[in-house]
């Protein structure tokens, strides 16, 4: 039986790459039995796929042009330079 630690590293892997039948089956009935690991699972599933839209639409036009520094900051950053 596989332990809880192996299983998040299993399931972190299988997100990169195949893993062989007999690591997957251990995977899935370990998941089958403790749900701590199945949400791990599906939240590392949601923050791989959240990561990919925010990818694929890019930042907000502007994102980063409203965000400045007040003059003292900059001062600051220059001092500490």
């Amino acid at each position: 039986m596989l332990s809880c630690r192996d299983v998040t590293r299993l399931i972190s892997e299988s997100m990169d790459h195949s893993l062989p039948l007999g690591k997957r089956i251990g995977m899935r009935i370990h998941l089958l039995m403790c749900k701590f690991c199945a949400r791990y699972e599906r939240q590392l599933l949601l923050i791989r796929d959240t990561a990919r839209r925010l990818g694929a639409i890019g930042p907000e036009p502007g994102l980063f042009a409203r965000e400045t520094l007040s003059e003292e900051a900059r001062e600051r950053i220059k001092k500490s330079l």
